[in-house]
Formats: structure tokens, sequence, C-alpha cells
């Protein structure tokens, strides 16, 4: 009985190790990825909002190992990208219409072809906001604004005029030949169609300098403050006789402060060349002003500190007079010095906070 029981065992074991070694539906035979596909093949374009023209362009699809895609826009190795499952390409175009191409290749070599249209719009540009700065006949333009790639400026001044271009971030300048009053154009492109504009009215002065007459429409008369309370403004001369009939002048009011004052940058240099005597009109209306000095500051030279400084008197009350302040008493001022800003003072170092006085026809002679 236990060789029988032996024989059978042995029957058993071999016909078990002959079950192990190949199991249904598991065999050698590869031969199904030679036929393998894809389907389903479609993609996702992801358009930028920004006009930066950038497209992600995911592929999608079964059975794909890799795709090419064909941006339809570009040259040479810019113009198509390997994407492996899952991931993207991102292209960037120019406004406009354009087919994408996406091949899918299967894990057997296997392709299978798809096209696509992209068009690609800009948005208008936004918040776009122009910065002006004129100095006498010459214009400074700047220009910002959101989805803006580049400018363009008209300074009215031309007939059938063309834009000048203006980069982001730069500066244009313009000299015009008169002063008067211009509608200037910046119109902000998106790099595509959409585009905005805006146009603002500049007015151009011509140079400020001497002679100072207050009756020019075409000289912006400035004459900024420093101290506190001090006043200066272009008026209606108050006592229109002898010496003085213009129309305008210039009314100056004391400020708080000892070292109150007006300052004048000028377009045009006040050059001791030309002259070294400035003379001034001026009137009083107080009596009790007379013998107060007016300062007459020269700054912005080629001198010890740039400043030269004279003091004249008041002789007079209720009358215009005539001021007179040498500058060739100071030694130390060249012959050939000039000068970029006027600088005034009344009653210098001294109380008289809200005194008023007024002065016109500011010149330069020998």
């Amino acid at each position: 009985m236990k060789k029988v029981t032996l024989i059978f065992s042995l029957a058993a074991l071999m016909a078990a190790t002959a079950g192990c070694e190949k199991k249904d539906g598991i065999d050698d035979d590869l031969s199904f990825l030679n036929s393998a596909g894809t389907s389903n093949n479609s993609k996702i374009f992801d358009i930028s909002n920004d006009n930066s023209g950038n497209v992600k362009i995911t592929p999608l699809g079964q059975g794909a190992a890799s795709y090419t895609v064909q941006f339809g826009h570009g040259t040479g190795a810019g113009a198509s990208a390997v994407v492996t499952p899952g991931n993207s390409a991102t292209h960037a175009y120019p406004e406009g219409s354009y087919t994408v191409t996406i091949i899918s290749k299967s894990i057997s070599g296997q392709e299978s072809t798809a096209t696509y249209p992209l068009t690609v719009t800009y948005r208008a540009p936004e918040n776009l906001v122009v910065t002006t700065t004129a100095t006498a006949h010459l214009l400074k333009v700047k220009a910002t604004a959101l989805y803006a790639a580049s400018y363009l400026v008209y300074f009215g001044d031309v007939a059938n005029e063309v834009g000048t271009p203006l980069a982001t971030g730069a500066e244009v300048s313009h000299t015009y030949a008169a002063a008067g009053t211009y509608n200037v154009k910046v119109v902000a492109l998106s790099g595509g169609a959409a585009k905005t504009e805006k146009t603002t009215a500049v007015t151009i002065y011509d140079p400020f300098g001497l002679p100072i007459t207050f009756d020019l429409a075409t000289i912006d008369y400035f004459f900024g403050t420093f101290g506190g309370g001090q006043q200066f403004a272009k008026v209606a001369n108050p006592n229109p006789s002898g010496l003085n009939t213009s129309a305008n002048v210039g009314k100056f009011t004391r400020g708080f402060e000892a070292w109150s004052g007006t300052y004048s940058p000028l377009n045009t240099p006040i050059d001791m060349a030309l002259g070294k005597k400035i003379k001034v009109l001026a009137y009083n209306p107080d009596p009790a002003l007379i013998g107060k000095k007016l300062n007459v500051e020269l700054e912005s030279g080629p001198i010890a500190n740039g400043v030269a400084v004279l003091k004249t008197a008041f002789t007079t009350s209720g009358a215009w007079e005539e001021l007179v302040f040498d500058f060739s008493t100071i030694a130390a001022i060249p012959a050939t010095a000039k000068f970029n800003q006027l600088v005034l003072r009344f009653n210098d170092g001294t109380d008289g906070a809200g005194a008023i006085i007024y002065v016109d026809n500011f010149t330069l002679t020998n």
C-alpha cells in the first residue's frame, strides 16, 4: 500500500508542476502591441488674456505615448513641440487665426493627425494715463496702460501727422515752433487691432526770462513761493500812471517768515554778458514801507554757493519808481556768468508779514 501511495503522489506533483508553467491568458505573444493605436484625440487651448499672445496647448486622447504639436506659426524648432501625455506646450502668437496640428503617436508607432482652428484676439488697453511735461516749447510725453504693447503720440501741430512711436516705460520729446494750446493724442496699442486713445489739451508757452512784463499771454509767469503765507500773483495794475501804464503787474504779499520769498526758474538764463544791471519798476501803496528793501537774488550761477544778492530800498509811496540792482558791484561774478533762477524777497530778515508791493518790467541792461 505504501508504494501505491507514493506513485499517486508523484503523479499529482507532476500535474501541479505542469499547471504552474502556464496560466490561461498569459503567454509570450506581444503582437497586439504592433496594432495599438490612439483614440478620442482632442485638445485644450488655454489662451492668455494679457496680450502676450501666449497659448497653452494640452493634447488629449487615449492610447498616445507622445504628441507632436505643430503651432501653425513660427519657423524651425520654434514651430513645433513634442509633448508627453498630461503635459502641455506654450507658444506666443500674434493676433490672428491659425491652424494647430496635433500628431498623436501610439506605443506601436502608429500616428493619427488632427487639426484644430485657433483664433487669438488681443484686448484693448485699459487705464491709459498720459503724463506731459512742458518746458517752454519743449514737450515730453510718457504713457502707461494695462495690456499695452506700445504707444503712438500725436503732438497736434501738423496736418496729416504720423504718430511718433513710444515704447513702454520710455519718453518722447517734441519741440513746437510756436506757443499755443495743442491737442496731444496718445494711442495705446494692444499688439493687435484693439486700441485705446486719450487726448489732452497742452498749453505751450514762450520761454520765460528777462524782460518780464506780465502782459504776454504766451508766457507762463511762474513765481513760486516759500515761507508761510507768501503770495505772488499776476493782477491788474493798481495805479496805471507815471512810469508804468501797463495793464498787468505782479502782486507780492510778504509771508509770515522773515526769510520768505519767491523763486522763478528761468527758461532763458540771465546772462551777465548782456548786461550787469537789473531794473525793476516797483509800486509801494503804504507810506510805512518807505525805506524797506526789495531783494533781487540770482541763483544757480557760477559763483560761491551759486547765489548773488542785492537789496534796494523804496524811496516813495503811491507812485511807480524804478529800482536798480547793479550786479557789477559784486566782483565775484564772472563777466560771462549765467544765472538760471530769479528770487525776490521783501523786507528780508525783519517783521512785516502781509505787507504788499507791486513789481513789473524786469529788464537787463548796462
